[in-house]
């Protein structure tokens, strides 16, 4: 009977199987997301969750037991550093896993295991801004519709672009003119 005993044996003896999910969880930590298998990915979300909380209380006690199992002292001062800011107050769920398809070499089911970052909530008050902006576009959409000139003024627009017609074949005479004198002087 196996009352008590969580965590799965994964066919692995047990200082392999722990020596193999804490380099995971260091990995998570330094990349924050990983591809792995299905089954390994399930496990190490509870690692992962334990140890995000122990970052999250912060003191030194926490932190000494986080470098019992995370190694790297960058990677747990990085992640003491954020945990507050980026998990905030939730209380769990700092995992999410995509499953992602099926290995080519054994066909194994293959996940991407993430880290969530929570965002704090929008207050109420910011509701009626965010409503605000969303109504500004649909007014512009609105005066920008009658772009078409009606009929009259159709011949309007053409004898204007008839008008700007010239005067940009104007500018592009003095620019040949320097050229016409440069060939005049090689010629003399």
């Amino acid at each position: 009977m196996r009352h008590r005993k969580a965590g799965i044996k994964i066919n692995r003896t047990t200082s392999h199987r722990q020596a193999m999910f804490r380099n995971m969880v260091t990995s998570l930590f330094k990349y924050d997301r990983i591809r792995t298998t299905d089954v390994k990915a399930k496990e190490l979300r509870r690692w992962a969750d334990r140890i995000i909380t122990l970052a999250k209380r912060g003191d030194l006690h926490a932190r000494r037991l986080v470098l019992s199992i995370v190694r790297e002292k960058d990677v747990v001062h990085k992640l003491f550093e954020n945990a507050a800011k980026r998990f905030g107050d939730s209380q769990g769920g700092y995992t999410r896993i995509v499953k992602i398809g099926h290995r080519p070499g054994d066909s194994a089911p293959v996940s991407l295991v993430e880290l969530v970052s929570v965002e704090p909530k929008p207050k109420k008050g910011k509701k009626k801004a965010k409503a605000d902006k969303v109504e500004a576009p649909k007014a512009q959409k609105k005066q920008e519709a009658p772009a078409q000139p009606p009929a009259g003024e159709a011949e309007a627009a053409a004898a204007e672009a008839a008008q700007q017609a010239p005067a940009q074949e104007e500018s592009v005479a003095p620019e040949q003119a320097p050229a016409d004198e440069s060939s005049a002087k090689k010629e003399e």
